[in-house]
Formats: C-alpha cells, structure tokens, sequence
C-alpha cells in the first residue's frame, strides 16, 4: 500500500495529490495488517522498493541497523528526503525496477508493496534485488492477486498483472530465488473487491466504503486466517530467499 509505484495521480488535484487503493489514513486497520505480515520476517538492514511518502518504511526504523528508501517519482524521492531529513542514516534513490539498484553493499531484507504487479520484466526485477541482497536474505512481496479481479482501477495504476501463488512462484523461481512463503491473503477483502470493482463496475474504491471495509471485513479476515488458509485473496504474499551459495 505504501508503493509509488500503486499511487494513482488525479490530474485536477495536482502532483501532491497522491491516493492509493485502501484510502490512505481511512485504512488504519489494514495499514497494521501489512505491518504484521511483514514484520517478522525484516532483518536489520532493510531497502524498500516503491517507498512512496514513507510512511511504511519509517515503522520499521526502531528496528533496524540500516533503511534505505527509493522510488521511481521523483515527488516521492523529494518527499521522502524532506521525511527523513534529520536522519543522516537513511539513505533515499531514485531509480526504477527492472534497472540495477544504485546502492552500496547489501542489505539482508528488501520489500516490494504493490510494486511487482507494475513491471513487465518482474523476473529481471527481482535478480536485480537478488544482487543487493546477503545471501540468505529475503525478498518480500506483496502484490494484488488473481486475474479475476482485474479491473479499470488496474489499469489507471498500471499493473501489468495480479499474480496468484502459482504465477508468482514461478516468476520468483526464475529469478533464481528460494520460496519461503508464498499464499493468497485477505480472502474477504477479494470478495468485497470483486463485488465493489469487478460486479459493481466502481472504477475507484469510495473512500467512505474503504473506511467500512477497514473496521469490518479486514479485522474479520485477520481473525478467520489465523484457523484456515484461504483459497484465494485480494492480494498474494510472498517471502522469496536468496541462495547462500
């Protein structure tokens, strides 16, 4: 959610009008589901693909040795300057996927939010982030799942693609990555998806529902996937290993 690259721009508003598919502050709950499903897997040394204004990067910081924040925008890459500003630390790029990482030494974590779905070339992105990567180290993606929720929102945000655990395994093994996890997540929130966006015919989720959706549907599905493993979801998670040799 905190991607750049899922920011979609509305042109009446102007650059600083950035909003992303779950309503920003109005998703509270699901800002600190991706929290936990991350979390437990971030060494001390993390670089996060699509970082946007920061706001997921910088939760992570009481954690962690070294963070290194990047986007493709340069809004984003401003902002995120301006963010961390205080903290010599942080290191901010500016470049964009499938393109070499324009970083020294490796960092042991890297994290793509809604970032994958956006790149034709997601196998070639991913060996680009295999090289900044310890060996043993992990890649962990987030990305929208199953074809069968595509719909115009994907398209105005770019995404070439949503991924379901077989799609994304397989890109993620020709990258030359180990699998960790890799599973559909968020079962209710791809039925209500699929009803609002695909049957419902909403282009761009309403703000007033993304706040429903956030205090009902997303502390239900934390709930339920805590005893079962969903069949499908709204979004496919994944912990990608590099090889140690």
């Amino acid at each position: 959610m905190s991607s750049g690259y899922d920011r979609v721009v509305q042109p009446a508003a102007g650059d600083e009008a950035l909003e992303n598919h779950l309503g920003g502050d109005e998703a509270k709950n699901y800002r600190q589901y991706e929290f936990d499903m991350v979390a437990p897997h971030v060494g001390r040394s993390m670089l996060e693909i699509g970082s946007g204004l920061g706001h997921f990067a910088e939760q992570f910081l009481p954690r962690l040795d070294r963070l290194v924040v990047s986007d493709f925008d340069p809004y984003c890459c401003d902002q995120l300057s301006k963010r961390f500003a205080d903290n010599s630390d942080i290191e901010v790029l500016h470049f964009a996927l499938p393109d070499p990482v324009p970083m020294e030494g490796q960092v042991d974590t890297v994290v793509l939010m809604n970032v994958l779905e956006h790149i034709e070339e997601d196998a070639e992105a991913l060996r680009s982030l295999a090289k900044v990567t310890k060996p043993g180290g992990r890649i962990i993606i987030w990305v929208p799942g199953y074809m069968q929720l595509y719909g115009d929102f994907d398209r105005k945000v770019g995404h070439v693609q949503r991924y379901t655990p077989k799609t994304l395994t397989r890109t993620v093994m020709r990258a030359g990555l180990d699998i960790d996890v890799c599973k559909p997540i968020n079962f209710l929130g791809g039925i209500a998806w699929w009803a609002a966006v695909r049957r419902g015919g909403v282009g761009y989720p309403d703000p007033r529902l993304v706040k429903i959706y956030d205090r009902t549907v997303v502390p239900t599905t934390r709930f339920l996937e805590r005893f079962i493993r969903p069949p499908f979801g709204q979004t496919v998670f994944c912990v990608a290993r590099v090889p140690q040799s």
